[in-house]
């Protein structure tokens, strides 16, 4: 379907506030969760019977919104994707603790991702598929920034999803894109054990081989060395300027999630042009 450009910025800004505001659910909440259900595992498997220091299972559904501090419900009112953050000064509205910047800045990346899927490919079935794509990359990145853990849950639907969405050729050739989540895989597990084996220790997480396999089934193989080379040179960057100013130690890893994440999205939609944007950007 054909719409104005203006018919469909307000549709992707209004539709990705809202989507948005649930991305910060899911990165909030999901974690937990699966961390209730390891330690239940554990408990289950070591037969462990006393579990009444185990709180209730977390949901992402239930409960409500609330705050994090003093556990007061949110009101519709203060839900508001961004305003609500703005109108209360980024303080809860019962306790005054301060509220994340994380809650405007996801919510604000979904309604660009949402914009720029709608304005590329219109009310289509790829559009659809850009902004899981793009949702799917918010979440990984920031729970990966958060709990350094990139869920198996998310990365493993994200490659199958993308293997399925490129049989017709949406994004790339079928060929290309099942040949990318085999080599996006492989690529990291090498650097993984060779890393290992010359150094004793672990560079990076399974998860990253994964996240690398899914962006490698959307984008095609043909794409991965710059999505690497992105990744890799944002996240040394990175690396560099924490330890300079002190906030990161020299031993201490870093999450490699969201530097995949930036690289992945900004490859799907420029290409092999995504390496000029990245140097000028870098000039800055």
């Amino acid at each position: 379907m054909d719409l104005p450009s203006n018919i469909l910025t307000l549709l992707g800004v209004m539709l990705g506030l809202t989507l948005g505001s649930f991305l910060n659910v899911v990165i909030m909440r999901f974690p937990s969760q699966l961390y209730f259900q390891w330690q239940k595992e554990c408990r289950d498997y070591l037969d462990i019977e006393n579990q009444g220091d185990i709180r209730k299972s977390p949901n992402i559904i239930f409960p409500r919104s609330h705050c994090f501090s003093c556990k007061a419900n949110l009101s519709f009112v203060q839900n508001i994707p961004i305003l609500s953050f703005v109108a209360l000064r980024g303080r809860c509205a019962h306790c005054a603790a301060i509220i994340s910047p994380q809650y405007p800045v996801v919510e604000t990346l979904g309604a660009i991702a949402t914009t720029i899927a709608l304005l590329n490919f219109g009310l289509t079935f790829p559009a659809a598929g850009a902004m899981i794509f793009s949702y799917c990359l918010i979440v990984l990145g920031f729970i990966d920034l958060r709990e350094k853990l990139l869920p198996d849950e998310i990365t493993l639907p994200l490659l199958w999803l993308g293997l399925i969405i490129n049989i017709e050729g949406t994004f790339a050739s079928l060929e290309a894109s099942v040949i990318g989540a085999i080599f996006g895989y492989l690529i990291l597990w090498s650097l993984f054990w060779t890393f290992k084996l010359v150094t004793g220790k672990e560079g990076m997480g399974y998860g990253d081989f994964k996240f690398l396999a899914a962006l490698g089934a959307w984008l095609g193989w043909q794409m991965l060395p710059l999505v690497l080379l992105m990744a890799s040179s944002m996240a040394l960057f990175a690396g560099v300027i924490g330890i300079i100013s002190k906030r990161l130690d020299r031993g201490e890893t870093i999450a490699f999630g969201p530097y995949l994440a930036i690289a992945g999205y900004l490859v799907f939609y420029l290409g092999q042009n995504a390496i000029e944007v990245y140097l000028r950007l870098s000039n800055f």
